[in-house]
């Protein structure tokens, strides 16, 4: 059987042994050993002066569980008859105590949850139990948001595009662009100087009103405004090569005085088509 460790103070054995006293009524123990599915559990926990019975034996139930196991209160409460109520204040008890400890810890994803550990002797930690928080694995870039794009794609347009990207961090720190953030934009760009818009029209577009905190994506940012702001074609502008139509001075008509535009003075159409006898 196992030996027996109790921690009350051992007391002087009296000539008849408690247990054959014929008028003591004391605790008798039919141990057997365990070969599976035990828990060693400390005395300083079952025999502990300042919980209740009920954290002791919820002390002694969650250092029964296996790791992962769900403890918070409403599993608890789904096990157990005592109730939320009581639950947690047994888990508090044992968290005073040292038998619980509880950490915030950064979940895959961005979420912070709360695990707790269990301690079977409060005050000796082991290294390692103390999960340091787990670093989220590297998110993928998202793709910058699409630009509009100009109707022709010359080499001098998308070079004066690349030449306006590239002068933004001379005016705002912040906005000092990779290779390829500065390949996106520049088409974007060149929509807007296709439509007749100045480098410098585009530039204070692109920096007016910024945010005065940190900018996390500048490149995605920027392309928004080349998007929403992006302004319309210019006016359909009349080609140098067509001459201006001619506007002949007024003339009267010598049939019927009517005022009329033509180069040289004579009648009008009216009295030309129908001529009075």
């Amino acid at each position: 059987m196992d030996t027996q460790n109790p921690s009350a103070p051992s007391r002087a054995r009296s000539r008849i042994a408690g247990h054959d006293h014929p008028n003591r009524g004391g605790l008798l123990h039919d141990n057997s050993r365990h070969t599976a599915r035990f828990t060693v559990i400390g005395n300083h926990l079952a025999q502990h002066a300042d919980l209740s019975l009920l954290a002791i034996g919820l002390g002694t139930h969650i250092q029964s569980l296996p790791p992962g196991a769900r403890i918070d209160i409403k599993s608890l409460a789904a096990r157990f008859p005592e109730g939320a109520t009581r639950i947690a204040a047994a888990l508090r008890e044992l968290e005073k105590h040292g038998y619980l400890r509880r950490v915030r810890e950064r979940v895959p994803g961005g979420r912070i949850v709360t695990r707790t550990i269990s301690c079977n002797q409060p005050g000796h930690r082991r290294e390692g139990t103390e999960r340091r928080p787990r670093r989220p694995p590297a998110a993928r870039a998202k793709a910058l948001p699409a630009v509009p794009s100009p109707s022709a794609t010359a080499p001098a347009l998308l070079q004066a595009a690349t030449d306006v990207l590239a002068d933004l961090r001379r005016h705002d720190t912040r906005l000092l662009l990779s290779t390829t953030d500065t390949a996106h934009l520049a088409p974007g760009v060149a929509a807007w100087l296709e439509r007749d818009v100045s480098p410098a029209a585009v530039r204070r577009a692109l920096i007016d009103g910024l945010p005065m905190e940190p900018l996390h994506r500048p490149a995605a940012l920027l392309a928004h405004r080349l998007t929403t702001q992006l302004p319309p074609p210019p006016p359909f502008a009349r080609s140098a090569a067509t001459p201006p139509p001619v506007r002949h001075p007024f003339q009267t008509c010598d049939g019927c005085e009517r005022v009329f535009r033509a180069p040289d003075p004579g009648p009008c159409r009216d009295c030309r088509e129908h001529p009075l006898v």
